[in-house]
């Protein structure tokens, strides 16, 4: 992943050698923050609230055995059913708090819903569903600097587990039958996440990285945890206008195999029943905007929408392959009167 990460982290990082001014980083702009799929990448003033809302669609189509598509007939030697692709919609709900110039906490709700076709060994397609609640997240970003028109936070939190681990549904070879993995709710596990995030710009260029890992702590009630997992992310946004930006931005993620087994899925059924068939690398390309409201009755309101092409995608085992992911988001600031 080094070849690609080096240019364009370097080409971001040498953008701070523009800084001439003593100024402090603001968010009074459309580039002021991040790509909308990008969570706790700003802090807030004391006494300042944010109120968000995400919607984030994901599409898989397809499968991978390592990094090549392979088709169903390489698989059902081995396996019972296939899956053919997957719709993932995640609606999210945020809130944000500074309890200090140096604190602002932070947290999330999330609704799944979760579509699977797959395809007997007989010919016959089939639909399972998953639909719910999914973890909690709680964080703390603590500011440790802030000079030149450069800022950088710590990224602390927790994932509480309080999504279903028991999803079922009726399928030709079973009913109420336990459904896969990546159809289930939540990790069941406490999950740690600690990172940091570094921001920076000039008058019309805004650019940030940010890594975290997330730790996953025991076994869930169904004896097993997802693994842990690694992100890191960097981003430039140019502002067309004070209230316009647009952004790209480079993502990878690793993600550990489970550890562990749910005895209620027989890894002979299908692929994603066989906990050998998980844990995965990916690199994704994102192109997106931000529309920020300057004055009236909707003044410090942000819009911003996000598309992600995986330019890179390594699995463990046969998995599915991830087609295409986006997020369109509301994000509206309330200040404490003065």
């Amino acid at each position: 992943m080094k070849k690609f990460l080096i240019p364009f982290l370097g080409s971001v990082l040498l953008c701070s050698n523009m800084m001439v001014a003593q100024e402090k980083w603001s968010s009074d702009r459309a580039d002021g923050h991040a790509p909308i799929s990008i969570m706790g990448d700003h802090t807030h003033n004391k006494g300042e609230f944010m109120l968000s809302y995400r919607y984030m669609p994901m599409w898989m189509d397809g499968l991978i055995n390592g990094s090549d598509e392979i088709e169903n007939g390489e698989v059902f030697d081995r396996y019972m059913a296939v899956p053919q692709d997957m719709r993932m919609d995640m609606h999210m709900l945020g809130a944000m708090y500074a309890i200090s110039n140096k604190v602002t906490l932070a947290a999330m709700l999330n609704y799944i819903y979760n579509d699977m076709v797959l395809r007997s060994k007989m010919g016959m397609n089939f639909t399972t569903e998953s639909s719910g609640f999914g973890d909690i997240a709680v964080n703390a970003l603590v500011n440790f600097y802030d000079k030149n028109r450069q800022k950088m936070h710590a990224n602390i939190g927790v994932s509480i587990p309080t999504g279903d681990l028991e999803q079922s549904g009726d399928t030709p070879m079973m009913e109420n039958a336990r459904l896969a993995y990546p159809m289930q709710l939540g990790s069941g596990t406490l999950d740690p996440t600690i990172g940091v995030t570094y921001l920076g710009q000039i008058d019309k260029l805004s650019w940030g990285i940010q890594p975290k890992f997330k730790f996953r702590l025991g076994e869930n009630s169904q004896d097993y945890n997802l693994g842990n997992r690694f992100d890191a992310v960097a981003w430039t946004a140019y502002s067309l206008f004070q209230s316009w930006s647009v952004s790209g931005s480079l993502s990878y993620f690793d993600q550990q195999e489970i550890d562990g087994v749910d005895v209620e899925m027989n890894p002979m059924m299908m692929p994603l029943f066989d906990t050998t068939n998980s844990g995965r690398s990916q690199l994704d390309l994102g192109i997106g905007s931000n529309f920020y409201v300057l004055t009236g009755t909707l003044k410090n309101l942000r819009v911003g929408i996000e598309v992600k092409l995986p330019l890179y995608q390594d699995v463990n085992g046969i998995q599915m392959k991830n087609q295409l992911a986006g997020t369109i988001g509301l994000q509206y600031s309330l200040s404490p009167k003065k």
